[in-house]
């Protein structure tokens, strides 16, 4: 096979896209899939076909004036689904089917704006350029940069923008040293939480000598509310095949894993298909770009353990076994896959890589902290204004995260208007929770360590003052309670018990002993767990008792949830002058808690009240309230 030209191919596709007046890229990630995007995308044809207008939808292949396509997540996934128009640089919100005829007509034939598609800000401004919302615009998007804005499955469009050069560099003109050399001089530490840094990783796996050797990709993304690499995999796949290839050849490698949770299905036929693109061009196989290096890569699904992230627990499960750590040393850089020297990265940090060579180390490491270079993507989510995929560079504060990029903290029934910050948490079940008094607190590994939490993958969940801490932690607890493999005692039994103690204090069961013994126990799970799993299982709990101690202790010794969350806390009171002695609610309550007689004021027996609310949905004066 005759290895690719990336110049001609780059060439090629500029000199075919300056053919078109306006490109019309429909947001096809998963979150604007699940509201409709592809039923609009349908709709854009059946309008095109309909009218024959001159609207095509394959790059170079048909003479039209106008040409659509469909990519990855675009981040804003709040506002979704979502339409971009280039080279205006419109961006249209909350698009709907109806709305297609209507774009294609007015702004596409004609150049019009549709109002009332529009972002919005605070104010109910209108603004028209994408580049102008202060999502996108108080970002550092360099390696988000084509996600969203490029046709996720044609190859030719990622080489236009350098895709696979940094690549066919490092096969024929640098040394396994020098790439080593540049990535550590980068200053780029692992994005998947542990932040150990990225060349020096590499460097040790180059050294151990042996016949063969693998570079995997972790892509098995467990965290709730985390989205980020998932994004990355369905919007720029060929980003993290290029990462993987470079790592390759600094390692010796030849053959390479990407092991991604088979939840992602959109991620997986994306990554598949990227595959088989760059396997069809010499990209990935025998002779790579041509030249004498090997290099397969293999689509690994796994099946949703969260556990599985932990890099000898994915290792065990890539060769057929139960998904479950070992304990190291050996590291896998030493003794991996198949007892083979191993190189193991998460998506977002092989997504870097291309990135670094193209604009050099030093450029790349004028973005972040003396101790994290770089950017870092965020999966923002909860009580925030702007949910979506963000990336900023280290030294970031949450402040300008929550009330710049996120536009500010609503209450429960998404207002802005009433709703104050009270935490947010950071790193998923691994990492911790930050309160008011951290917001201005610079984000990097460092200082977020200092402070009882981690980067962890990315995860940032918002949350209200109605918010329960005590209610989160435990949300986290169980997560990590039935994600633990159950190998070491410690992490199985104490994650049960630290669950079974959280729930003793929302049901209102709680002493000034079971405070006393959760912060013992979470320590010991924290120091005597084998893996990541469990040693930052506690964290969440650790986290709010330190900083939220006083919601603990009205919760044990005042007997009241602060957050007026927690049922067993919540009491139901007729108000008296409202009730009419109809007898409803008396006769809505399942457990008879409901006392009265004609005349006089019904009330509830609060030792035998369930807090169904029953009462309450039932009763047509809005005499019962929780009191």
């Amino acid at each position: 096979m005759n290895h690719i030209n990336l110049n001609e191919r780059k060439q090629q596709f500029e000199e075919s896209i300056k053919e078109y007046k306006v490109r019309i890229i429909i947001c096809a990630g998963t979150g604007c899939v699940a509201n409709g995007s592809l039923l609009i995308y349908q709709k854009f044809l059946e309008v095109v076909k309909e009218k024959g207008y001159p609207i095509t939808v394959s790059l170079k292949k048909e003479k039209a004036d106008y040409i659509m396509s469909q990519s990855g997540c675009q981040g804003f996934c709040q506002m979704g689904p979502l339409v971009t128009l280039y080279p205006q640089g419109i961006l249209y919100t909350k698009v709907k089917v109806t709305d297609v005829e209507e774009i294609v007509e007015e702004t596409i034939l004609k150049g019009n704006p549709i109002d009332r598609l529009l972002y919005r800000s605070p104010s109910g401004t209108p603004v028209i350029k994408k580049n102008k919302i202060p999502f996108y615009e108080k970002q550092q998007r360099i390696m988000l940069k084509l996600c969203g804005n490029i046709d996720v499955g044609d190859l030719d469009e990622y080489i236009a923008n350098d895709g696979y050069f940094m690549a066919q560099k490092a096969v024929y003109e640098l040394t396994d040293v020098e790439i080593c050399k540049e990535i550590s001089d980068s200053g780029l530490r692992g994005r998947g939480g542990g932040g150990f840094p990225t060349g020096r990783k590499w460097d040790i796996t180059r050294q151990n000598v042996s016949d063969i050797k693998y570079v995997i990709c972790n892509g098995d993304e467990g965290d709730p509310g985390a989205f980020m690499d998932r994004c990355v995999m369905e919007g720029n796949p060929h980003s993290v095949i290029e990462g993987m290839i470079i790592a390759a050849k600094a390692i010796g490698a030849s053959v390479g894993y990407i092991y991604v949770r088979t939840e992602y299905p959109l991620a997986v036929d994306r990554l598949k298909q990227a595959v088989s693109a760059a396997e069809a061009v010499g990209i990935l196989g025998d002779n790579i770009f041509g030249s004498k290096m090997k290099f397969v890569i293999n689509i690994m699904e796994g099946a949703g353990a969260f556990v599985c992230g932990e890099e000898t627990a994915l290792m065990s499960s890539i060769e057929g076994k139960r998904g479950m750590p070992s304990p190291k040393p050996p590291f896998p850089a030493e003794k991996g896959l198949f007892g083979k020297p191993t190189l193991i990265n998460n998506v977002e940090t092989l997504s870097t890589i291309p990135l670094i060579m193209r604009i050099g180390a030093e450029n790349y490491a004028k973005f972040g902290t003396k101790t994290a270079k770089g950017t870092k993507t965020f999966a923002l989510t909860g009580h925030v204004a702007n949910t979506g995929l963000i990336e900023v560079p280290f030294g970031t504060t949450l402040r300008e995260i929550i009330y710049e990029i996120g536009g500010g903290v609503i209450d429960d029934a998404g207002n802005l208007t009433g709703a104050d910050f009270k935490a947010v948490q950071i790193g998923g079940p691994s990492g911790g929770c930050l309160t008011k008094a951290h917001l201005d607190l610079p984000l990097d590994y460092e200082s977020l360590q200092s402070v009882g939490a981690m980067v962890g993958s990315g995860g940032l969940v918002v949350m209200n003052e109605q918010t329960c801490m005590i209610k989160i932690a435990r949300f986290f607890m169980q997560f990590t309670q039935n994600e633990s493999c159950g190998k070491c005692v410690v992490c199985r039994e104490g994650t049960r018990q630290m669950l079974a103690l959280l729930d003793d204090i929302i049901e209102k069961k709680a002493t000034g002993d079971t405070l006393e013994l959760l912060e013992e126990l979470a320590n010991t799970v924290k120091i005597g767990s084998l893996c990541a799993l469990g040693k930052t299982a506690p964290n969440p709990v650790l986290s709010t008792l330190r900083y939220f101690r006083n919601e603990y202790n009205a919760h044990v010794f005042d007997g009241y949830c602060p957050a007026n969350s927690c049922d067993a806390f919540k009491k139901y009171i007729i108000i008296k002058e409202k009730c009419k002695s109809c007898s409803l609610c008396s006769r809505k309550c399942p457990v008879d808690a409901i006392k009265g007689e004609r005349g006089v004021p019904y009330v509830i027996d609060s030792k035998k009240c369930i807090k169904c609310g029953a009462c309450i949905a039932s009763c047509k004066f809005g005499a019962i309230v929780e009191g």
